[in-house]
């Protein structure tokens, strides 16, 4: 161990951090009893959302190396203590906000009650998260075409929306009809260079080109660099700052990639154009963007393409519900997460696809399997 019990520490999570110092004791976990395990005991929460959520604890699922202070994860340790028959841990997520039983966690199995016909297993690509691979994301039957040589993802409980690229997210928000922020700059980009990338593109330079013979971007041979990690309705909203160079060289590359895929519909350059410009005055909004509840019926299935089988989410799906004061509002499952090269791009699927997908984490096996939820 490279701490010791009663030693300070403090986690950080994607909506704040917790502080506290490690702590030891048996675990009950259902009826099985995890000997001398070590935890955090949190004695601040550093965010409002810890305060105002409906939950004493949060139990972690990653792989050790990625724990804080590299404690062995109570999974491990029951795998370890010979508590489980297997070294898996199942989900079933239950999406009626109606019922009492919000779902289920199996460790050890699963639960043949709450999936229907065979799981579906990928190889994890990387521990630390459980990452796998995705192929092309499919908006009703039309191809997206940014994932078809594969785009690491996460399958990840602790995440409530799908997050991923903005130019795709922004594509699928633009095709479920979810308002967005209307982006200026974006639209300059467009508008000043547009013209010069469709020329490019349709001379068949390579895209990953195009932004840096522009000027927008540098290359290394091998990709386009920006250091920008949030979306750049993120950084513009969140900072109130004039466009950096990072952000101009992420517009071009979702224009870049918005023109290709025009082009390869074989669009005329008036419909791409008219187009690419509704897509600039909707970009995701990192606060939520909000869809018609009266359109379900009208809305395209979103589709991900997981070892080689699509798995298709519908609009029911994909929008989640919230009731407030004798009212209902919807929002789009889909939030933006741009993660540069080489670990991007990056999905997260998060509770919405897995209230959809009974999901199998096969820690023995070292894979992650999906069969539709019953």
């Amino acid at each position: 161990m490279s701490f010791d019990v009663g030693e300070p520490c403090k986690i950080h999570y994607s909506l704040g951090s917790i502080s506290g110092f490690f702590s030891q004791d048996n675990t009950k976990v259902g009826n099985v009893v995890i000997r001398d395990q070590i935890f955090v005991e949190a004695t601040r929460e550093g965010f409002p959302t810890f305060s105002l959520a409906k939950f004493d604890g949060i139990l972690g699922l990653g792989f050790r190396n990625i724990s804080t202070g590299k404690v062995t994860p109570l999974w491990y340790n029951m795998v370890q203590q010979g508590l489980l028959s297997q070294p898996v841990f199942s989900f079933w997520l239950n999406r009626d906000p109606k019922s009492e039983v919000g779902g289920e966690i199996v460790f050890g199995g699963t639960d043949w009650k709450h999936f229907n016909g065979d799981h579906t297993y990928v190889p994890v690509k990387q521990t630390g998260y459980w990452q796998i691979e995705v192929g092309d994301i499919l908006i009703a039957n039309n191809s997206t075409v940014f994932c078809w040589d594969g785009c690491a993802a996460t399958v990840d409980s602790g995440a409530s929306f799908i997050a991923g690229p903005t130019a795709i997210v922004t594509q699928i928000n633009h095709a479920i009809g979810a308002d967005g922020i209307v982006s200026l700059e974006c639209k300059n980009v467009v508008s000043k260079y547009g013209e010069l990338i469709w020329e490019y593109l349709d001379s068949g330079l390579k895209p990953e080109k195009v932004c840096a013979i522009i000027g927008l971007c540098s290359y290394n041979g091998s990709h386009q660099v920006s250091a920008a990690i949030e979306t750049v309705v993120e950084h513009k909203h969140n900072e109130g700052l004039s466009l950096d160079k990072n952000a101009l060289c992420t517009f071009c590359k979702m224009t870049v990639f918005w023109m290709r895929a025009q082009i390869k519909q074989k669009q005329t350059k008036a419909k791409a154009f008219e187009y690419i410009d509704e897509l600039c005055e909707g970009l995701p909004n990192p606060r939520g963007s909000f869809i018609n509840c009266n359109s379900m019926t009208t809305m395209p299935f979103i589709s991900f393409t997981i070892g080689n089988k699509s798995f298709p989410l519908s609009p029911q799906q994909y929008t989640l519900k919230i009731e407030r004061n004798f009212s209902t509002i919807c929002l789009s499952g889909f939030t933006a997460l741009d993660v540069p090269a080489p670990q991007g791009p990056l999905w997260v699927l998060g509770d919405i696809f897995m209230g959809a997908y009974h999901t199998v984490f096969d820690f023995g096996n070292l894979q992650i399997g999906f069969a539709e939820a019953a």
